[in-house]
């Protein structure tokens, strides 16, 4: 299983707060993945994601988090719950 840390990300809108993410990467180390390949990555425990949160200066775990009636997606978990630390991180370069 390979640590792995998503510096950036892709939303439809980059302006949106809310609007959902489609992609995450890390430049530097030259990837980009749909979200959809991240979750199943995560669910069949091939990586492990992570985000470092410059506010606290401390690493966000990345989980799928599953509601009913609605998609997968993805959120970060740190210090005991859930946030919103992907949402902040820069657009992936295209």
């Amino acid at each position: 299983m390979t640590d792995v840390q998503v510096t950036c990300i892709v939303k439809p809108n980059p302006q949106s707060p809310h609007e959902h993410i489609t992609h995450l990467g890390n430049p530097a180390g030259r990837w980009m993945w749909t979200r959809e390949q991240v979750i199943a990555s995560i669910e069949d425990k091939s990586n492990t994601f992570f985000v470092w949160a410059p506010e606290s200066n401390k690493r966000a775990d990345i989980g799928v988090v599953r509601e009913a009636g609605k998609l997968p997606y993805l959120r970060t978990y740190a210090d005991g719950q859930w946030n919103n630390n992907l949402l902040s991180l820069n657009q992936c370069p295209i």
